[in-house]
């Protein structure tokens, strides 16, 4: 495999010329103001879309797409900002492997610059590609690569600021799946889960220049990207890993709080942790739902509740696989470990409903669910998009349509195909990728 045609003449890994990027710049079109998507699961790190002027319904079983463009293999999702979209992959040429960072476009899809980067996979299962989105931040562009590897790039141009071998620096115990941690900008910290020895599972670094600034716990990674809440009137680092859930001071690694979840069976924690006014959520194949609650007055929160079956087969409330659940309403919506789409009390983890019908009854199956205004939007794993309504009464469906086609590199073994990644969703548009192609599709009403 080489580099696409759409490259040629191009500076791989130090951008363009500034006069050439310019005249590009340009010649064409910009999208108007408009939401971004600039990091994992959105804006807010939180999965919810608060663009307005939308569809309501699809014009046929297929979307129309505005562009497509070919890419290569990963389960890392697009992200959005300033007119331009993201996205990285892995190729395996012969004896060549190599991790990419892809700039295109955001309306026309024109590749804008391509950054790779020498990479072979060592102990890794599931060599399908990169697993964390890149992040953007102030006009740079941040991504962690499977096996450690962390860049700073200029998002306008992809030249390279610095480069971090994490592996190297802090002796990454590697997980079973490799580094799939989204970066997180916070202040001026850039911070990631990797796992590392000597008190260095999570990591923050100057987002400007790359040197240290912190460094905490001794856990091994899980696969949870971390989110920063507010409690108590403070910033709060809350992150997953191998071990426990922590809440920790984003500008010192200081522990502010722990709750024990040590893993069934080996480390499986994949979804991120999510949050809804005084109440913290995450749930897991093997070690189903643990609903927290923050205390207001101080740093420090308590088990609400727990549930969790007798295995990943005989469920009780929810146990997701990899798509983060959704608290709404005093509700918790999600999907449980073989493709169960479920509603659950808030209060006391209690199922009140349960639709077999949203998609196949497999294991692993992967829904994302993507709230917007008073309707919900559902990225299916088999490439589909589709608009509905949820609540205490059930899941009602408005329309469906296929956006993307599944593909099996993600999932080589199990089934037909698979699309695994967090599509993101910007300027009213979504942007969805699978191990051959990155597309994208307008939303927009007027359209």
């Amino acid at each position: 495999m080489g580099i696409s045609a759409e490259y040629a003449g191009f500076r791989i890994g130090a951008g363009f010329a500034l006069a050439g990027m310019m005249m590009l710049l340009v010649v064409l079109p910009q999208p108007t103001a408009a939401d971004d998507w600039p990091q994992w699961r959105g804006p807010r790190r939180d999965g919810m879309w608060r663009e307005q002027g939308l569809v309501d319904r699809f014009a046929g079983e297929r979307l129309k797409l505005r562009w497509r463009r070919e890419i290569s293999g990963g389960y890392s999702g697009p992200t959005v900002a300033e007119g331009r979209v993201y996205v990285s992959d892995r190729i395996v040429a012969g004896e060549q492997q190599l991790e990419r960072v892809h700039c295109f476009d955001a309306l026309t899809g024109q590749a804008v610059w391509l950054e790779q980067y020498d990479c072979s996979y060592v102990n890794v299962s599931y060599g399908g590609g990169p697993r964390g989105s890149v992040t953007i931040c102030d006009g740079r562009a941040y991504s962690l690569r499977t096996m450690g590897h962390l860049v700073c790039l200029d998002a306008a141009f992809g030249i390279v600021h610095w480069r971090k071998d994490l592996n190297a620096e802090y002796k990454i115990r590697m997980p079973m799946w490799g580094i799939t941690c989204s970066p997180l900008v916070e202040g001026d910290h850039l911070i990631v889960q990797i796992g590392g020895a000597d008190g260095s599972c999570i990591v923050a670094l100057d987002r400007i220049s790359g040197e240290l600034r912190w460094r905490a716990l001794d856990d091994p990674a899980s696969y949870s990207s971390p989110i920063v809440i507010d409690q108590a009137g403070h910033r709060v680092l809350v992150c997953w890993t191998g071990q426990r859930v922590v809440g920790l001071s984003p500008t010192t690694g200081q522990l502010y709080w722990e709750y024990s979840l040590p893993p069934k069976k080996w480390i499986r924690a994949s979804a991120s942790p999510v949050w809804h006014g005084d109440r913290l959520l995450v749930s897991g194949f093997f070690v189903g739902s643990h609903m927290l609650r923050l205390d207001s007055e101080k740093l420090a929160v308590e088990r609400l509740w727990h549930r969790v079956g007798s295995s990943e087969l005989d469920t009780d409330g929810l146990h997701v696989s990899i798509a983060e659940p959704l608290i709404q309403n005093g509700l918790v919506f999600g999907v449980d470990s073989f493709g169960q789409l479920r509603c659950l009390d808030a209060d006391t983890g209690e199922r009140i409903w349960e639709n077999l019908k949203v998609i196949p009854q497999q294991r692993w199956s992967t829904l994302r669910l993507i709230p917007q205004g008073d309707r919900i939007w559902l990225f299916t794993e088999l490439g589909e998009l589709a608009i509905g309504r949820i609540s205490r009464r059930g899941y009602e469906e408005i329309i469906r349509a296929q956006l993307i086609r599944p593909t099996r590199l993600q999932l080589p073994s199990r089934r037909a195909g698979v699309c695994w990644a967090h599509p993101a969703f910007a300027g009213r548009h979504i942007y969805a990728r699978n191990d051959e192609e990155l597309v994208c599709a307008s939303l927009e009403a007027s359209e």
